[in-house]
């Protein structure tokens, strides 16, 4: 396994975009100890699980991220929410998520990531997934997604693994670039942030 830490260690952040890095303090940034352990199963729903999702909810929101995993705010607990811009539908929920099947390639858009603010690359992700999970009410459900959704699933995913998209074995290093992260942070920021 590489040493995700040294790796960590050569994505500092360049001197404009300090701000964006202490923007959202809920939200665990790169360095972090905690993205990088993996989450435990969660054994059921209760109250404990419930206002994670809530809470989650709102960090997410509230930073306009497409999607959040329960270790960016420091809960290790295997548990996902994610929305699709384009839909109404209110945030999804993903507990104790596994993928089953995966096919096909993508790597548009670029990704980016809510833990490490203006860094964005092409990541090469499967373009459609099937994964069984729980909802909130801890009712088995199975999603097949495609596209950004599929996309999405699959970087929050990785969180719970504590995975980042800068891996090796993740992202194309020769398509990293550091953006300037609107001060709004509307969602026409130019990286998907998951």
């Amino acid at each position: 396994m590489p040493d995700r830490a040294a790796r960590d260690s050569q994505f500092a952040p360049p001197r404009e975009l300090e701000a964006a890095w202490s923007r959202h303090p809920e939200i665990l940034k790169l360095g972090d100890p905690v993205l990088r352990q993996v989450a435990s199963p969660v054994m059921h729903g209760g109250k404990e699980v419930q206002e994670l999702i809530e809470r989650m909810t709102g960090i997410m929101q509230n930073a306009f991220g497409l999607g959040l995993a329960a270790p960016q705010v420091g809960a290790l607990q295997r548990v996902v929410i994610y929305k699709m811009p384009e839909e109404k539908n209110p945030i999804r929920v993903l507990i104790n998520p596994k993928i089953i099947r995966a096919r096909g390639e993508q790597v548009d858009p670029a990704e980016g990531c809510l833990s490490i603010p203006g860094l964005q690359a092409r990541v090469c992700r499967a373009a459609e997934v099937r994964v069984k999970a729980f909802d909130r009410r801890m009712r088995p459900i199975t999603i097949r997604a495609e596209g950004l959704e599929a996309r999405v699933i699959q970087h929050e995913l990785d969180h719970l693994d504590g995975i980042l998209f800068i891996d090796e074995d993740r992202a194309d290093s020769s398509t990293f670039e550091w953006m300037l992260v609107p001060e709004d942070e509307d969602e026409e920021a130019p990286a998907l942030r998951e």
